[in-house]
């Protein structure tokens, strides 16, 4: 029984994308800038656009949601709220005490007028048993003395926040609920020291008495000195400092000393640009309320120190970020150091995406922080951008080569493949394949004729045939026997061999104009097209700009153009093509010759020489070797990328010298120009056989 199921979609049920639209998507960087690992840090960047599926989303995206998302919170959120939060807290506790007060003022003084009805409170003061009237009068007056003496010292309090704090420390209060309301603004003042420097301290410590409070000054001590060890290149002992006060650090503490190093300076640098964000005048209330809840002077020795070894073991940047909020929502302090980890971790997830854009592996970003701060989804993005790589590596298109990543011989087979393909989808009626002649033999494709099967024929069977010449000769019969003069075979064409060579114009200007990437495109897949379609025919690569060199297919996807040298010597390309085709006397020679200028440089006594605008001298010894060419037989066609008054007068020399063909074109149309020339030129000579 089939078992079917429906869920939501989320985007996790699309399929992944084909390796060949992967290397696709590359391509164009890669035959622009000749760099492997480039081209895959743009497709990172950039994500995946597919025709038929669900694109993938690009680090570009990522980052953009990240800092929309900062946004959202700088304007969502009132950092000066924190100490509007705490002097607010601190105001309703001294509403509440003088209300209290105001009380047993008001009830001692009926009491003194002879006011019966308000006898409770202090009767719950004297005891069991009848009070006194006596009794009652004086703790009335007792009571109306303490009740000013309290009232007179909280209006004695100083105005800022932290020194009414301090006053209050020692006070005891008279209404129960302002006393616990004050209880709790020193937790969570006490819980903001604490966790500055130690997570989830003030659970363990929630009510620090005298025991627990030494406790936590042996711990700040014995860290420090841990600290001091490492500073000075020892091995501390860590886990025993952990094993010892387990009690304290909680069962989520760090596993190393690093990392709680890092957890303390994160708790530290929060503090600090909470600080830093702050008007001068609360950042100074801030700090004194929060050194001020460090009451004990040995405790408080032993962080400062503390702060001091963390900032030499990983100092904080000279100014910690700050950060204009500019919303309403108000926040407490624990909230605000809260937001102030998350803002720094956006600054750190910020930092890690960034870098990956200048060669740093993917393995740098926290992906457990990215999909803490960003959500599942930006997680999902990100698993699909490393899934990428995978895919590619996966079908063997790309490979580890020490730190860097190489393309295999079946990618660059693809990729001209796909060159060729790319080519023959824009030209809209097909000139190209295999060209029937009058002459039959060895061949490199079959027809749809037949004959008998002769020594050194293709074995290109035609069975059904085959099958025909038995039965005709023995009946029908089974089973039927075969003889060798039964065996019919596919007829072949007889094709003309052609040996090529392509000179690349490898100058600047050739990739200053974006013609580059597309004559290199042409070549590969002209390379593919012989290789697939014509396999006896030869084809050589030369690169030129002041010099001229020898390109294998291989290497020409990562050949880049020439940056540092000027010239655009054909000459010398031109000297370097003849010795190439000298090794194929029999075969049709030519040469197809892509440029964008007249020659600038030739070669003299075996060095370049370079003049712009053109000498002379190099104009004369290029047309001296496309006379050489000619007198070889060798057919120059050439394919010029621009049209200026110079170059097409040097141009029409050499169509006049060689009587080959001139073609002016565009680099989105050169490919279709060279591949229908190359094929049409095939035919012609087959059909002269």
């Amino acid at each position: 029984m089939w078992i079917y199921r429906y869920s939501e979609w989320d985007g996790s049920q699309e399929p992944p994308p084909e390796p060949d639209e992967i290397l696709s998507a590359i391509t164009d960087d890669l035959l622009s800038f000749g760099d492997l690992d480039h081209a895959l840090r743009n497709l990172l960047q950039r994500g995946l656009t597919q025709p038929l599926g669900a694109n993938v989303q690009g680090l570009r995206e990522l980052l953009q949601r990240l800092r929309q998302h900062r946004r959202q919170l700088l304007d969502q959120y009132n950092l000066s709220s924190v100490m509007d939060d705490i002097q607010r807290r601190l105001q309703e506790v001294l509403d509440l005490e003088q209300q209290a007060l105001d009380r047993r003022l008001q009830e001692a003084q009926q009491i003194l007028r002879g006011d019966k009805g308000r006898l409770s409170p202090f009767e719950e003061a004297l005891g069991e048993g009848p009070a006194l009237p006596q009794d009652l009068q004086q703790l009335a007056e007792t009571l109306m003395k303490v009740a000013q003496r309290k009232k007179d010292f909280l209006g004695r309090l100083p105005p800022d926040t932290p020194g009414r704090i301090k006053a209050l420390q020692d006070y005891e209060f008279v209404d129960p609920e302002a006393a616990a309301k004050f209880q709790e603004l020193m937790e969570m003042l006490r819980r903001a020291v604490l966790e500055t420097f130690f997570k989830d301290l003030y659970r363990q410590l929630s009510s620090m008495g005298p025991e627990e409070l030494q406790r936590l000054k042996e711990m700040v001590r014995e860290l420090n000195s841990l600290l001091s060890e490492k500073m000075a290149g020892g091995e501390p002992d860590y886990e025993s400092f952990r094993q010892r006060f387990s009690d304290i650090l909680g069962p989520n503490a760090p596993a190393t000393l690093d990392d709680l190093i890092q957890q303390m300076r994160q708790g530290w640098a929060a503090m600090q640009s909470l600080l830093e964000s702050l008007a001068p005048e609360l950042r100074r209330q801030l700090e004194d309320l929060l050194m001020e809840k460090v009451s004990d002077p040995e405790l408080l020795k032993e962080l400062q120190e503390l702060a001091i070894n963390l900032e030499i073991l990983q100092p904080l940047q000279d100014t910690q970020p700050f950060y204009a909020f500019r919303g309403q929502e108000e926040l407490d302090l624990l909230q605000a150091l809260r937001l102030m980890e998350h803002m720094r971790d956006l600054n750190e997830l910020e930092g890690q995406l960034e870098r990956l854009r200048y060669g740093e592996p993917l393995d740098v970003v926290d992906e457990q922080k990215l999909r803490e701060v960003l959500g599942e989804e930006a997680y999902r993005i990100f698993q699909q951008l490393k899934e990428l790589i995978e895919i590619l590596e996966r079908a063997g298109y790309i490979r580890r080569k020490g730190k860097e990543w190489e393309l295999t011989p079946r990618a660059i087979r693809r990729i001209g493949q796909q060159a060729l393909a790319e080519i023959y989808a824009q030209i809209r009626k097909s000139s190209s394949g295999q060209h029937p002649t009058r002459h039959r033999g060895p061949g490199i494709e079959r027809t749809e004729e037949d004959k008998p099967y002769e020594f050194g024929d293709p074995f290109h069977l035609h069975l059904q045939q085959t099958l025909f010449n038995a039965i005709l000769r023995e009946g029908p019969q089974t089973p039927v026997r075969l003889q060798k003069d039964d065996f019919q075979v596919y007829a072949t064409e007889h094709l003309s061999t052609t040996a090529t060579v392509i000179m690349l114009d490898m100058s600047w200007s050739m990739a200053l104009r974006g013609s580059f990437q597309a004559a290199k495109k042409v070549a590969l897949a002209l390379y593919n097209l012989i290789n697939t379609k014509f396999p006896k025919d030869a084809l050589y690569i030369l690169g030129f700009s002041a010099y001229a060199r020898e390109l294998k297919p291989e290497e020409l996807i990562y050949v880049r153009w020439d940056e540092t040298v000027l010239g655009t010597n054909m000459h010398h390309a031109l000297i370097l093509a003849q010795k190439l085709l000298e090794r194929h006397p029999g075969a049709t020679r030519q040469i197809i010759m892509i440029s964008d200028g007249e020659p600038t440089a030739h070669l003299e006594r075996g060095r370049s020489f370079f003049s712009y605008p053109p000498s002379p001298v190099t104009i004369r010894k290029t047309l001296q070797e496309v006379k050489r060419c000619t007198q070889k037989g060798i057919i120059i066609n050439t394919f010029m990328l621009d049209r200026n008054y110079y170059l097409k007068e040097f141009v029409n020399q050499i169509a006049k010298i060689n009587r080959g063909r001139v073609f002016y074109t565009t680099p989105d149309k050169l490919g279709q120009y060279i591949l229908v020339d190359y094929v049409a030129q095939k035919k012609k000579r087959i059909a002269g056989c």
